[in-house]
């Protein structure tokens, strides 16, 4: 715990509040479980000491290969960091962080409830405990970064997918940056018929809900690290992918059966006729207007 008196950050929204421009994007209205996102471009500034009980922060480094210098005090020692587009800096749960820096940059803030990290790879998990750690280089990290920014902006349905790449983030996680690695389990085979039945019957039955990882994992009553892996060995694809293919499905039959294309996008729990259109061409090859054109 922090010795001084840092400002607490029970929300990770007051993160964003400190600092003197809004977020260029968040996450706040998307429905994500357990996972927050803010992008934001900042000039140099000097942030206040302070520390969340409840979120794991990374800060991901966006703004391209020159340095910004930043004096970070991260945990009660002091660093002086020389960060480029791609570095990443940690900060757990009640670690304090503090950071002045020099230049304009944007960045990507990352928050993962520490609860549901520590349940990504095992429910009875306990020593889910990463270490801070400073400007450091780590691309999967960048990579989910940008690619969690990029589906915020272009899909309001980015639940699952979300929720998957933060399991992702926390599996990586612990396996980098913790004090002790933890053991990882190996299935083969996938899940059973039964169990994959259960959980195509409810995608099928909420088709029209923004489904989350942690919802279809808890049918079958698994955690959501080995859910993905073991329904990705069953179907070949991860649970975000086969979410959409079937709503691409259910798609095809009502707008055969004459519902409108607006309709039909709702209907299957597309966020609105563009995010329909654009992922029906693609598995389909032609949009909906094509195919009802044929």
């Amino acid at each position: 715990m922090p010795s001084e008196n840092p400002l607490v950050l029970d929300r990770e929204d007051k993160v964003l509040q400190i600092f003197p421009r809004p977020p260029i994007l968040t996450s706040f209205q998307a429905g994500w479980d357990g996972i927050m996102l803010g992008y934001m471009c900042q000039p140099a500034y000097e942030v206040p000491e302070m520390y969340s009980p409840r979120w794991h922060s990374i800060a991901i480094f966006t703004h391209g290969n020159y340095a910004i210098h930043a004096d970070r005090k991260l945990d009660g020692r002091f660093h002086r960091d020389a960060v480029f587009g791609g570095d990443i800096v940690i900060a757990p749960a009640n670690v304090s962080t503090q950071a002045s820096w020099d230049a304009e940059g944007d960045f990507i803030l990352l928050a993962l409830e520490k609860d549901v990290f520590a349940r990504a790879i095992d429910e009875n998990y306990e020593e889910a405990a990463i270490l801070p750690h400073f400007a450091t280089p780590d691309p999967l990290i960048f990579q989910i970064g940008l690619a969690l920014k990029t589906v915020l902006a272009s899909d309001r349905g980015s639940r699952l997918y979300a929720e998957t790449m933060a399991n992702a983030l926390s599996v990586h996680l612990l396996q980098h940056y913790s004090a002790q690695k933890p053991v990882l389990r190996e299935y083969a085979g996938g899940l059973t018929k039964r169990k994959l039945q259960q959980v195509v019957d409810y995608i099928n039955d909420y088709l029209d809900r923004d489904l989350g990882l942690a919802e279809l994992a808890a049918v079958v009553q698994m955690s959501p690290h080995y859910f993905c892996h073991l329904f990705k060995q069953s179907t070949g694809l991860t649970p975000h992918q086969y979410v959409i293919r079937c709503r691409v499905e259910r798609a095809k039959m009502l707008l055969h059966n004459g519902e409108a294309i607006a309709d039909t996008a709702y209907t299957v729990g597309f966020a609105n006729q563009s995010h329909l259109n654009r992922h029906f061409k693609r598995i389909v090859g032609v949009t909906p207007k094509q195919l009802l054109q044929k």
